[in-house]
């Protein structure tokens, strides 16, 4: 099975794409579908964020968890849409405390390409869903491949800034040396929980301060 992403994390995870649970989940999709079911992203764009931020270059990880399931929403970044498409509620939290913590003003659109390349890596738990249907295919080995993917970033990496939003977000924190990177968590920015600690959590600066301090260049949050 030739997956088509970019060539350093090819390397870095070879192993899994010939691993059972790897090819079940490719089978899967092929069959939903022949089965006619409308799956996003489009299939060029399931390991955009792999693609848009090489292994080499990943300083943050934001880790979200499937992709959103309406036309024209997702392009395989978390939280992120392309440009033209409206900004979904977490999105628009995100922008509110961005502008609060760091004073950047909010943009007109929700593509969050300009951070994925310079290093944030934006990564669902789940790289596919089908169409409005929520977590419909988080059960179908996603999971162990963006777990791998978390401990593959912790274990060959050091000073990585990892941002786990919400209670889903925070249970991966298991696989993440604390030791050798921060961790920094807060409320999930949707509207449902943004208010009880989402917004002033200043994750945007402290990230900057953070890779500062080590030595690496500081993220421009600008879209």
């Amino acid at each position: 099975m030739d997956v088509k992403i970019e060539a350093s994390w090819k390397e870095v995870l070879e192993d899994e794409f010939s691993k059972p649970y790897f090819l079940e989940i490719i089978s899967f999709l092929k069959q939903e579908k022949k089965a006619g079911k409308t799956i996003y992203p489009p299939g060029p764009l399931i390991f955009n964020a792999f693609n848009t931020t090489p292994f080499d270059k990943v300083k943050v990880v934001v880790i979200g968890q499937d992709p959103y399931h309406g036309p024209g929403q997702a392009h395989g970044l978390s939280f992120s849409v392309p440009s033209g498409i409206a900004q979904p509620p977490s999105l628009v939290n995100i922008f509110k405390e961005l502008k609060q913590d760091i004073g950047i003003q909010i943009p007109s659109h929700g593509n969050l390409t300009h951070w994925a390349e310079q290093g944030v890596m934006l990564l669902n738990a789940s790289l596919t869903v089908r169409a409005n249907e929520p977590m419909s295919h988080s059960k179908i080995g996603w999971a162990e491949f963006t777990d791998s993917v978390i401990k593959k970033i912790s274990s060959h990496k050091k000073n990585i800034v990892f941002l786990l939003w919400g209670k889903f977000a925070q249970e991966k924190q298991m696989l993440i040396d604390a030791d050798k990177h921060l961790i920094l968590k807060a409320a999930h920015p949707s509207p449902f929980s943004a208010n009880v600690g989402f917004f002033g959590c200043k994750h945007f600066s402290k990230t900057n301060e953070y890779l500062a301090k080590h030595g690496i260049a500081q993220i421009d949050w600008q879209v």
